[in-house]
């Protein structure tokens, strides 16, 4: 992927899923009246059941370049506002909220996903086009956000109930007011793609740095797999340190959270003040430890489909396994009681993966 196209940020990502949460802690009504509202729900037809009372939401990064400064774009290297045009999301989210509110999923669904596009218009509104294979990044390219959803809910056969696209305008400000994100490297990176140097060992990165961190795909040979596993710990950084320092909790600090993020947001147009007063209050015993991230289940990463090219292909035992238990609000890990002895220890079963929250791996990075 050329460098002019390469931010993806899932920083961004990770400040809508804490913005999920911190909306609704602050219980404040003229927060929820200055987001960006967006219709994606209003012209899908045959959607898939709701089962329960759980809630999926579905975040998305934007890569446009609008409201960087010109030393931001410098800085990054990223290209002007005119080279990244038109709509693009590299890296999604499906944020899963237990119907209890005390428990949460993170799925990373990865941008070259093999999908079936289903019919649309064309962008110019002049032709019908006919459902096809394609990348599922391209759906929303093609269709924006109402595509994009229509196409996972076809995937998944899980409804959305939420949508929020961050773009990633105002990161560095928001990581700056958290005074930065600790992030950490086994090995030394030099990657002239994303422009990030660093050391092995734990860094406390400011807003351009971390920009930086979040892009590289190259140093390691694992490409975008190694990159998404990143952006995972990076959400889980985010996560512990929003809550930890008591930004979500002290009025000061969450006002200068939001003053550079607010104009980065946009949800759908069906979540409003009742709604999130009423999850705020639900989710105030979430923590980090409930929250877990994981990649959905892959079978080939560097798959191969006529016509479109390079995908991602996802396993279907396990993918369909995924998205049935987190449609029936099921636990992802289970525990296995033996029975041999009275003394024996229960087992944790993870077949997908996954990692919460909570798990700090700088913590033991010298």
């Amino acid at each position: 992927m050329k460098s002019s196209r390469a931010i993806r940020i899932i920083t961004s990502l990770s400040l809508g899923v804490v913005l999920i949460a911190s909306l609704s802690w602050l219980g404040l009504g003229q927060i929820s009246g200055q987001i960006s509202r967006i219709d994606v729900f209003g012209a899908l037809k045959d959607r898939p059941e709701k089962t329960s009372r759980a809630l999926n939401y579905l975040v998305v990064g934007s890569d446009t370049r609008e409201g960087l400064t010109k030393a931001q774009i410098k800085a990054l290297r990223v290209g002007s506002t005119a080279v990244a045009a038109g709509g693009r999301s590299d890296t999604m989210l499906l944020v899963h909220i237990s119907k209890a509110r005390d428990a949460a999923y993170i799925v990373s669904i990865p941008r070259d996903t093999l999908v079936m596009i289903p019919a649309h218009r064309s962008q110019d509104g002049k032709n019908d086009i006919p459902e096809r294979p394609g990348k599922i990044n391209a759906a929303f390219a093609f269709g924006g956000a109402p595509l994009l959803i229509q196409t996972i809910e076809g995937k998944t056969d899980l409804k959305i109930d939420h949508y929020v696209e961050v773009s990633f305008a105002g990161f560095t400000g928001v990581v700056d007011a958290l005074g930065g994100i600790q992030v950490c490297s086994k090995v030394a990176i030099n990657d002239p793609k994303s422009h990030l140097v660093m050391s092995a060992g734990t860094h406390i990165l400011d807003g351009i740095e971390a920009l930086k961190y979040v892009r590289t795909r190259d140093f390691d040979g694992r490409g975008d797999i190694g990159r998404m596993e990143r952006q995972q710990q990076f959400v889980s950084a985010v996560l512990r340190k929003a809550t930890s320092s008591g930004v979500l909790l002290n009025p000061i600090k969450l006002a200068k959270f939001y003053n550079a993020t607010i104009s980065t947001v946009k949800m759908d147009s069906a979540v409003n003040k009742s709604d999130l007063l009423t999850l705020a209050k639900q989710m105030r015993n979430l923590s980090s430890g409930n929250v877990r991230t994981l990649t959905v289940p892959l079978s080939n990463p560097n798959g191969s489909y006529p016509g479109v090219g390079s995908v991602v292909i996802w396993d279907q035992v396990l993918a369909t396994d995924l998205w049935t238990r987190i449609r029936n609000d099921e636990a992802l890990v289970e525990t296995i009681k033996p029975t041999a002895t009275a003394s024996s220890k229960p087992v944790m079963v993870d077949k997908f993966k996954t990692k919460t929250a909570a798990d700090n791996p700088c913590a033991t990075t010298k």
